[in-house]
This record gives structure tokens, sequence and C-alpha cells, in this order.
């Protein structure tokens, strides 16, 4: 990456995903970035989107290693305790309902809370893995309930942060980000090696993306192409 100087520090938060582990790989081996910080429950034990105590604490020991000009969150899941998203309304569940929210909504905005601060000032971005699905526009086929609407949820938090963000550091970047369909875990039961982007092109993509995003006083959604997706 160019826009952040020379030196910036990279931190991401769910490194040893599929998606978050194609950044960290990636952001090695940028010779602008100076550090990479990893977290993940491996990185960090007891860390867990689930439990806002240990979010705080992540936090609190990343933040002597900062401040950040790149903050990226893959944290998510798609499944849910062996659960696949749900294809029509009779299958909703709700628990599983409360799941997902948990894991893509509502432990993806206390990250917002904790780590956000951590970015550095002028020029910085903080970047959320969403997806296209989570966007009520785009929305032409149904289906996926829990999964769309934490998406959508998700999606609301950044925008809303961004914009009162924005009064703290106008040369902040918020963004949620749709990767494409990459080859991983979650990816597996739903779609075919053929129908999927190698997770290396798709990171690649992303960073270039987030590089040409300019600040404004609201969050951006884009893909992994660098075009931008409708909320």
């Amino acid at each position: 990456m160019h826009s952040l100087g020379s030196t910036y520090r990279a931190l991401v938060i769910g490194s040893t995903g599929t998606i978050g582990a194609g950044f960290v790989a990636a952001l090695k081996q940028d010779s602008n970035c100076s550090l990479v910080v990893e977290v993940s429950r491996r990185d960090m034990p007891g860390f867990a989107l689930e439990d806002e105590t240990s979010l705080a604490a992540a936090a609190t020991q990343c933040a002597a290693s900062g401040p950040f000009g790149l903050i990226v969150d893959a944290t998510g899941a798609l499944t849910i305790e062996g659960n696949g998203p749900e294809k029509h309304l009779g299958a909703l569940n709700a628990t599983r309902l409360l799941r997902s929210f948990q894991i893509n909504a509502i432990g993806p905005a206390l990250l917002l809370k904790y780590f956000l601060p951590l970015l550095a000032r002028d020029r910085a971005i903080y970047a959320k893995l969403s997806a296209r699905v989570g966007s009520i526009s785009d929305n032409s086929k149904g289906g996926w309930y829990g999964y769309r609407a934490s998406k959508a949820a998700v999606n609301m938090f950044l925008q809303t942060a961004a914009i009162e963000f924005a009064r703290k550091n106008p040369q902040a970047i918020l963004a949620a980000l749709q990767p494409g369909t990459v080859a991983s875990a979650l990816s597996k039961p739903f779609a075919t090696p053929d129908h999927c982007t190698p997770v290396g092109e798709s990171v690649e993509g992303l960073l270039k993306a987030l590089d040409a995003l300019a600040p404004k006083p609201a969050a951006h959604f884009v893909d992994f192409k660098g075009e931008a997706i409708g909320w």
C-alpha cells in the first residue's frame, strides 16, 4: 500500500482465518508496512467475539504496538454451530439468529469500540470484512436470512461509526469489504473451487481498493475489484 506512507503499522483481527491469514501474508510482503500485529484466539488465548472483556483486553495489549495505519477485522461466520444459512422463513431459529448477530454484528461492533481509537491520526484505514449479501439494495435472491441481516447490521454499525469518527479524524477511512467467494472453510459447503476466487487475488484486490479510497464522513462498501456496492 502506498497511501499510508513508508512505515505504517497494520493490525489484523481474525488473523488465523483464510482471509485474515491472507492479509497477514500480503502485509508482511509490503515493504511500506513496518509491523503486522495479529489478533486471534491462537495468538491471544481467551479472545472471543462473545466476550467484551476479552476484546477490551486485546485492544489494550495491541495499543502498545500502535498507532496503526491499517486495521483489518476479518472475523465472521456463515455456518453457526454446524447449521448453514436459512433458505426459507420456516427454517428460522431464534437461538441461531442470536448467535449469528453475536458473531457477525455485535462482536465486530465492540471491536470498533475498542480498536478504532488505535488508528493513527492523519490518513488511516479501518476495514471490516462484510459480504455482498449484506446489501439491502442488492438482494434479489432472498434466503440466507440470518447471515444477510447480521451483515446488514454490521454495515450499519460501520457507517454510523464512520460518521462519528470523521469528527475526530477527517482523514480516517472506514470500509466494509466484499472479498468475493474465496475458497475457505466458510465457503466450502456452498461453492465449488471452480467458482471461488483465490485468497491471494482477493486480498491483493482489497488492499488495492483500500489504497484508492478517499476520506469522507461516511463508510465505503467495496468489493475486491474496487467497485462500490450499494448499501
